[in-house]
């Protein structure tokens, strides 16, 4: 497991009964969680703190309840990068602060390349990612069909200093959009992807993450560069194993571009403990290495 342990400003103070406690800069919230299944509190009294909670409803969906006075919205820092955060339907912030793992590792690849990158992020969300590679120096096509996630997105690129680096936010469905890419002939040297289990694009598109990730995965193939970086997949759908989307990278991805694959889980520290929230799997093909027929000879 691949754990997010360099945050300062986010942390996840106890766990139990369903909920984390979790600090986000100065505001305490508590949100459910699936994965905490035991009922006792390691720290009671951090419980007593909290700004807001998230309830799930028995009939769908859930709600806020608040504690404490709060801002509507307000911002927290991972090394160079500043977010903004706010609570919002369906128990979500805006970010998952466990990503900063894969954002470390995408930072790495890119300053290791003495070369420009180009990156297409599909499925992009508030641009975490995106801030990531865009702070490493690499060119990002930022692609998500919902119009409210992107100008999030474009207000976190700003926040971080971002403004001026090269981006393009497109609001579209990703299957048509990497189509039409492939259609006029655009390349990029790598591919990041957090697949809903769920969605629709902007015009009623519906996404369901079983029956269309082979079909992503496979047509993002032919917008991959000759030399291409890395190809990471992120998902949270439960039922899918790593090994699943590992196996799927082996037979697209790597049937043409070989490189080191790798599947795992990424996980959140709580804090003065040794417990590990595991919050999401991982499929990445690292410094994909062009091999020619002369190559293969030898």
């Amino acid at each position: 497991m691949k754990i997010a342990n360099e945050w300062k400003e986010y942390k996840i103070l106890d766990m139990a009964d369903g909920q984390k406690l979790e600090k986000w800069g100065d505001i305490i919230l508590s949100r459910p969680d699936p994965q905490i299944i035991w009922k006792n509190k390691s720290y009671p009294n951090k419980w007593k703190e909290i700004n807001a909670t998230y309830y799930r409803s028995k009939t769908g969906g859930g709600s806020w309840e608040y504690n404490k006075k709060m801002p509507e919205k307000w911002q927290i820092k991972y090394k160079n990068l500043t977010f903004n955060i706010k609570p919002m339907g369906f128990k979500h912030t805006g970010l998952f602060p466990e990503q900063a793992v894969n954002w470390d590792w995408m930072i790495n690849k890119i300053k290791s390349e003495n070369r420009e990158i180009k990156i297409l992020n599909l499925f992009a969300y508030t641009g975490g990612a995106t801030c990531a590679c865009l702070s490493a120096g690499a060119s990002v096509c930022h692609v998500d069909s919902s119009k409210g996630m992107t100008t999030w997105a474009k207000e976190n690129v700003e926040s971080s200093g971002l403004k001026e680096k090269p981006v393009r936010f497109i609001v579209d469905d990703v299957i048509k959009f990497v189509n039409r890419e492939i259609r006029r002939g655009n390349k990029y040297d790598a591919i990041i992807m957090d697949p809903p289990s769920y969605g629709r694009g902007k015009n009623g598109e519906v996404w369901q993450f079983e029956n269309n990730i082979y079909e992503l995965v496979e047509l993002c193939t032919k917008v991959l560069s000759d030399e291409p970086l890395f190809f990471l997949i992120n998902s949270y759908t439960t039922g899918i194993s790593c090994t699943v989307l590992k196996d799927i990278l082996e037979i697209t991805v790597n049937k043409k571009h070989k490189g080191k694959l790798e599947a795992g889980e990424i996980g959140l520290p709580m804090e003065n403990s040794n417990l590990i929230l595991p919050c999401g799997i991982y499929r990445k093909v690292g410094k994909i290495i062009k091999v020619t027929k002369k190559e293969l000879k030898k």
